[in-house]
């Protein structure tokens, strides 16, 4: 399935709320008096420091019940982000062996090399990797970012059943082949991901669609401790997921089962999988309606005018309190509204995202979403020249947000630290720690351009580079 190009819905663009920007767009919101920031405001050094990668994961376990779970894994694996129904279990059986193909950095290397170790460990998946003219189970294919949406334009990555390289799925496009619905065991699934963007970028395409590949190809925005939701907060393969693949290569299933058959074996799996999750036949869960993931798409929709995303906000917020939801999707609806009110209605946007922070805060499991609006919350504390409510706000959030490894938010709030000690007139403590966020911010943004812009946008919200 896709992954859609979502990734400043969870990548949270540096704000300001007195910002001239309402773009929630593929890149960071930019601040007009961005440009103005000197690199002596930044203290940016002549040369960046090495880029830092993750090498010790920090997976949380599984905090539902096992009786969600089976919902979650029945609505996961039996139905088509379409809504289409698959009227089998589909999996690999035996080993599965994956390859590289194309211009790959050599960052992914690393970051594949720690997947496949975690699938083995975590998963219990028999899953290697082979040299790139060896037959695989798993093609990944580098490609350009252009080619990539001159075909699928919305997509940031996704996988193809059936296939093992782009020109075969150009060619076979459209075809039965290509179709989920006719799979009946799997045996040939090729990944395309962009090499042209960021490590993070390239690292989140990798986790979800070679889960995909493997597992369940749905997204349900219900879900806030997995990869299988749209609003793209967690990046990295979690307990839940890393569980629920566990449960796909177990002996109790194979290809071929209905989803009748499946439901019937879910509870005493779960059960050995995760004896802390009790047992229990899957539980009803509050289906999502398309008005609701209408309005979020439409608020998403980069090519919709500002005005329109701003409404289909507003409107997926009533629906959810229509709802009656205190869940993650209330939140997350929030969230977007916050973002689209940035510069145009200050006090909705903080509003907004206090809301969605409260919901998060209060909702086990959802640190790292709380840290996104945590995120927002600093960057207006640093604006009005609050320093020490900033450097709270990013001290409480770092350890959610390292444990899930995503470098990019872990190096927006350093940046935010050090900008607020500089306030403080604590200069050299700040410079050790805008370096160490460097670091982290070429992993997360990439270019040395992207990261130098980043850094003058934090300078840009501070009260010095205003007076």
């Amino acid at each position: 399935m896709t992954k859609l190009h979502l990734r400043s819905a969870a990548l949270a663009a540096l704000v300001v709320m007195a910002s001239c920007s309402s773009n929630l767009q593929d890149e960071p919101a930019r601040s007009d008096t961005s440009r103005d920031v000197t690199a002596r405001q930044t203290n940016l050094p002549t040369e960046l420091p090495p880029m830092r990668a993750f090498t010790m994961g920090g997976v949380q376990p599984v905090q539902r019940s096992n009786a969600a779970i089976a919902a979650d894994f029945l609505d996961l694996s039996f139905e088509l982000e379409s809504g289409r129904q698959l009227p089998v279990l589909t999996r690999f059986e035996g080993p599965v062996t994956i390859r590289v193909t194309g211009r790959a950095p050599a960052v992914l290397s690393g970051d594949l090399n720690r997947l496949v170790g975690r699938l083995r460990s975590e998963a219990g998946i028999d899953i290697s990797r082979v040299g790139p003219n060896e037959n695989a189970s798993i093609t990944l294919e580098i490609i350009s970012k252009a080619q990539l949406q001159k075909l699928v334009p919305n997509a940031a990555c996704f996988v193809a059943p059936n296939v093992s390289s782009w020109m075969e799925y150009k060619a076979k496009r459209g075809t039965p082949e290509t179709d989920w619905t006719a799979i009946r065991e799997r045996s040939r699934m090729a990944i395309f991901i962009p090499g042209d963007v960021a490590p993070q970028e390239m690292r989140d395409c990798l986790h979800e669609e070679t889960a995909q590949a493997l597992g369940p190809v749905n997204d349900l925005w219900r879900l806030s401790d997995s990869v299988f939701n749209d609003d793209n907060f967690h990046t990295v393969l979690t307990g839940f997921d890393m569980l629920v693949l566990r449960a796909y290569y177990t002996s109790e299933l194979r290809s071929g089962m209905t989803k009748a058959e499946v439901a019937t074996r879910l509870p005493s799996l779960l059960a050995r999988l995760n004896p802390n999750g009790g047992g229990g036949a899957p539980a009803p869960v509050s289906k999502t309606p398309a008005a609701w993931k209408q309005a979020i798409e439409t608020a998403l929709g980069g090519r919709t005018p500002a005005g329109a995303r701003r409404s289909a906000a507003k409107r997926a917020v009533e629906i959810a309190r229509a709802m009656g939801w205190r869940d993650t999707r209330l939140a997350f609806a929030l969230f977007v509204q916050g973002r689209l009110n940035l510069g145009v209605n200050s006090d909705v946007a903080l509003a907004s995202f206090r809301e969605a922070e409260a919901i998060y805060g209060t909702t086990p499991g959802n640190q790292l979403q709380a840290a996104h609006m945590g995120v927002q919350l600093a960057a207006h504390a640093l604006s009005m020249g609050n320093a020490g409510t900033a450097i709270r706000i990013a001290d409480a959030h770092m350890p959610s947000v390292q444990r899930a490894e995503n470098a990019a938010l872990l190096a927006t709030l350093l940046m935010i630290k050090a900008e607020a000690m500089t306030l403080e007139g604590r200069v050299a403590e700040a410079q050790l720690v805008r370096l160490d966020s460097l670091g982290w911010a070429r992993y997360g943004f990439g270019s040395e351009s992207d990261v130098t812009e980043r850094l003058k946008e934090i300078a840009a919200i501070s009260p010095r580079s205003r007076g």
